[in-house]
């Protein structure tokens, strides 16, 4: 039986699982300690497998749409910044600074990859340019999100003396292992093709790991005292106002700037996402032992994203299937009266 499309995923279900066994059982002391050295092995692991998968040949295919990734690139560390800014006397007062914080952050990040291709492809869209459009969004983040955090949240980024130490670290910790799973991919990348689940058990346990991690430290420093329950209802709203802010504005300017309707659907889904799997590692690198408040507004947005992209894609993908059953309808009536003449 399929599960219905407004209900959480296994690993959203899984996600929020963590945040409440983090909240009874913290880690504490030394297994702290040895928790978060097994937490960066994870998180390197994952990138070094993201590399290897990554296609050069998926990435030369699309490269040339060079305007519909500049739009999704712009959409993706500009106009999401913008709004996090233009939209907080508004919006801030709904939730605590600290959320906010972590909404100013989840701005800053790259798009997806795996669901930005997925709603594309179900929707109809140009997959290729989805690609590269999110292959390169995550690749760029690695240097752009930092930067941009060192700039818009300049007394928030705990643990990162200057914006440089903070992209070495995410370089030691990100980028070193993703360039070394490209250059390995020739010798493991048929084996990961053939084995997806690998990188899917390693992607959502990397993340429960860091996510784990993250709330015990919060947890140990009072995160829950500090965060009323009404802040967190208002933090959905805040999510579903961003959301539908970026959703229109890159629907709106792909029409504007005359890109097709595969065009504009990869616009729209590439350049209106936010990464869970590469923003929840940066936020462990960013803002250290601060990272448990930070991270829940990007857990949100996660699902209020994948729940409302899941519709569209799958309204905009009936209808184009729609369009392709009455032309061929058209083209058969108009064969036989065709044949008569």
């Amino acid at each position: 039986m399929a599960r219905p499309k407004f209900l959480p995923d296994n690993f959203t279900l899984m996600l929020v699982g963590t945040v409440i066994i983090a909240s009874v059982l913290p880690c504490k002391g030394e297994a702290a300690v040895a928790f978060n050295w097994i937490t960066n092995i994870a998180i390197g692991l994952l990138f070094f497998l993201h590399g290897a998968k990554l296609s050069r040949e998926a990435i030369v295919a699309g490269a040339t749409h060079w305007r519909l990734h500049a739009v999704v690139l712009l959409s993706t560390f500009v106009m999401f910044p913008v709004l996090g800014f233009a939209l907080k006397p508004l919006l801030s007062p709904l939730v605590t600074p600290a959320l906010y914080t972590g909404v100013l952050f989840l701005c800053a990040l790259p798009s997806t990859v795996q669901s930005s291709i997925a709603f594309t492809s179900m929707a109809k869209g140009n997959v290729p340019a989805a690609v590269c459009s999110a292959s390169a969004s995550s690749l760029l983040g690695i240097f752009i999100t930092p930067a941009l955090v060192s700039v818009m949240l300049v007394n928030h980024a705990a643990g990162s003396g200057s914006a440089w130490h903070t992209v070495g670290n995410i370089v030691l910790q990100l980028l070193v292992p993703f360039v070394a799973g490209q250059l390995l991919r020739p010798v493991i990348g048929k084996w990961l093709d053939r084995n997806r689940g690998v990188i899917k058990f390693v992607d959502q346990g990397s993340i429960l790991l860091v996510v784990y991690s993250a709330f015990s430290e919060a947890v140990n420093e009072g995160l829950w005292h500090h965060i009323p329950p009404l802040a967190l209802g208002g933090l959905v709203v805040v999510n579903a106002v961003l959301l539908a802010v970026a959703l229109g504005l890159t629907a709106l300017a792909s029409k504007r700037l005359g890109f097709s309707r595969e065009d504009r659907i990869t616009i729209i889904f590439c350049g209106s996402k936010k990464s869970l799997a590469a923003g929840i590692p940066m936020a462990k690198v960013i803002f250290a032992s601060h990272a448990g408040a930070v991270v829940l507004p990007l857990m949100l947005f996660h699902q209020i994203q994948l729940m409302v992209c899941a519709a569209l894609a799958q309204r905009w993908g009936a209808r184009d299937m729609s369009r392709e059953r009455h032309a061929a309808a058209s083209r058969n009536a108009a064969a036989p009266a065709a044949a008569r003449r």
